[in-house]
């Protein structure tokens, strides 16, 4: 199994050098020394700094602030002006986010998503995904590694619900199946919309599927782009995975956390934004699957009034009788032509923009609270048992559960009830 710093020869990861020639060339570290001193330099590719940089989605002065040090000094880095020594070199790899090796490197790694992206329209070109969308993806493949075979060792049975139906299926079908799995009913008829993502969290855990959710990479430093995705799938035999962006408003989270449900049912992996306007057919049939789910169409229409002055009244009400945030209405009332894009894009513009001005007064809950959150908890507790029996390094255990502390681990294990 891989872990994060551990040396990897992938040639799908960097094109054309094939395992000898990344291993050769990223390990060609030429030292020199002056005098007495044991001062070295690194003679890396300067081009690789630009680079680094570059990827990492910094500016210059922004990026000397990290290194604590000139923008003069960065610049003349990067121009090959002036030497790095090795610590240099080894903190702008690590503030850059990439391998130390990646500097010694002649040309950049192809850096691509190891799953479908399906984002965009058709008619639009798809854009270098950022550092952390790469790095999150890749993160979420290990934890998903070893959960396989966690499961496995335990002689747990193949997910019977990956891949059950296909886009040409209809999407009551994959609807009705849904609900008769998660034993929910047409809506609750108690909470809020809150309470029902949390109890579909938990249902949809229930029958073998980890919900992974998070705002950032490991640190606020490093935010996940709403702009970028809202969410992913990655289906697997044994451990398929939803990614819920949480830097999302609350009340899109949970239209984003059905629509990767039906990912998986469909049995494809992916990248989602979950545009309304997509013109994809796995998208749109999962846009259709989690709207159905959440909002029958049947029932809301009648409930919906056309005879109001302003279509936003119909909200309150539907929002007490399905349960649901009023943008996943808005979005229904869109789909069923009962208001246009720019009314739905204006609504839903002036409600991200209230629930941002709520985050900044708010308190955030403790760290291990948000780490119990965040990490599927089903795998949460056989990592941390794992590691507490010690069949896994708690070193190993630390990367899985997001850089926790090892000796912290013990105290994570309380958060979670073991």
């Amino acid at each position: 199994m891989i872990f994060p710093g551990q040396a990897r020869c992938d040639k799908t990861a960097h094109g054309k050098q094939g395992d000898k020639g990344w291993a050769t060339q990223a390990l060609r570290l030429s030292v020199i020394f002056f005098g007495n001193s044991t001062m070295a330099t690194a003679n890396v590719n300067t081009a690789m700094l630009t680079w680094a940089r570059e990827r990492a989605g910094f500016s210059v002065p922004e990026f000397a602030h990290k290194l604590t040090t000139n923008e003069e000094r960065l610049l003349k880095w990067e121009a090959g002006e002036q030497s790095l020594t090795f610590n240099q070199a080894m903190q702008f790899a690590d503030k850059a986010h990439i391998p130390f090796g990646y500097l010694f490197l002649s040309i950049p790694p192809v850096e691509k998503l190891p799953i479908p992206d399906l984002r965009t329209l058709e008619s639009k070109p798809l854009h270098q995904p950022s550092a952390e969308l790469l790095d999150l993806v890749k993160l979420m493949l290990q934890r998903q590694e070893w959960y396989r075979e966690y499961l496995q060792q335990q002689l747990t049975d193949p997910n019977p619900y990956v891949g059950r139906f296909k886009v040409s299926h209809q999407v009551n079908d994959v609807v009705n199946d849904i609900r008769k799995a998660l034993d929910i009913t047409l809506h609750p008829e108690r909470g809020s919309s809150d309470d029902y993502y949390r109890d579909l969290v938990k249902r949809i855990e229930a029958i073998g599927v980890l919900v992974m959710r998070q705002a950032n990479l490991h640190h606020h430093t490093r935010p996940l782009k709403v702009e970028e995705f809202r969410g992913f799938a990655i289906t697997d035999e044994y451990a398929p995975i939803i990614f819920v962006n949480h830097a999302d408003a609350p009340g899109a989270r949970l239209f984003t956390l059905i629509h990767e449900l039906a990912h998986i049912w469909i049995g494809q992996s992916g990248l989602s934004d979950a545009d309304a306007r997509t013109a994809r057919k796995e998208e749109i049939f999962c846009n259709a699957v989690a709207a159905e789910l959440l909002v029958p169409a049947e029932e809301f229409q009648r409930y919906w009034r056309h005879d109001v002055k302003s279509w936003q009244e119909n909200l309150a009400p539907l929002e007490q009788h399905f349960r649901v945030s009023c943008w996943v209405l808005a979005r229904r009332a869109l789909t069923l032509g009962f208001i246009l894009y720019e009314d739905y894009a204006h609504y839903i513009a002036l409600l991200k923009a209230a629930w941002q001005e709520r985050e900044k007064r708010g308190k955030g809950p403790t760290y291990y609270k948000t780490k119990k959150a965040q990490i599927s908890q089903p795998f949460s507790r056989a990592v941390v048992e794992q590691a507490l029996s010690g069949q896994l390094l708690l070193r190993e255990a630390s990367v899985l559960l997001d850089n926790i502390k090892p000796a912290k681990i013990t105290e994570f294990a309380k958060e979670l009830g073991l």
